[in-house]
């Protein structure tokens, strides 16, 4: 099963992917991972990445491309994926159709988790002091939900035209939330 899902930061998507992935026997691909090793390694893209993310920007579609390229095409792949962070765009989702139609496949479903905005920031806040991710202070937060309503909130609509979008609840328990995501994908 090819999937993608979507939300706004914080919404859990990482927790639940880790989760569902796991369910399915495919691989949780977090962009957010990606852009991690590479600023850890800090490879070319790597040290252009981190200059965004360190403004609370989207990394530019370029660079994501390729870093998400690269991994949907090692083995572990061929059978599906949970993409977690990509695409975030309408852009990158043309992107990732090209990726996928490359190989004669499509996108299965696209999970939008939906969260209360309050609540996002509360979970970011305590992730930022839990984890030490510099990345998370409150400022780039609100920037980041920002440019997440702007640019990030088209794909649903997309996604619901292609009849493969399932929202579900992000709010309450990580099982009941897992609960419902496994119901929505029939899983």
């Amino acid at each position: 099963m090819r999937l993608v899902i979507m939300g706004p930061p914080g919404a859990g998507k990482g927790t639940q992917a880790d989760g569902i992935a796991s369910r399915l026997g495919i691989p949780h691909i977090s962009t957010g991972d990606i852009f991690r090793a590479n600023v850890a390694q800090g490879t070319a893209l790597g040290i252009e990445a981190k200059r965004y993310m360190d403004a609370g920007e989207y990394v530019p579609d370029g660079v994501t491309n390729s870093m998400v390229r690269d991994r949907l095409s090692q083995g572990d792949c061929k059978p599906g994926f949970l993409l977690d962070g990509y695409p975030r765009t309408l852009e990158q989702v043309g992107e990732l159709d090209s990726m996928l139609n490359a190989g004669g496949a499509a996108l299965d479903r696209a999970i939008e988790l939906t969260v209360d905005v309050d609540e996002v920031v509360t979970r970011l806040v305590k992730r930022a002091q839990e984890q030490g991710r510099a990345d998370d202070t409150e400022d780039v937060i609100r920037r980041r939900l920002e440019v997440y309503a702007e640019q990030t909130a088209p794909l649903t609509a997309l996604y619901a035209k292609r009849n493969v979008l399932v929202q579900v609840n992000g709010m309450g328990a990580i099982s009941d939330v897992t609960a419902r995501l496994l119901k929505a994908l029939g899983a």
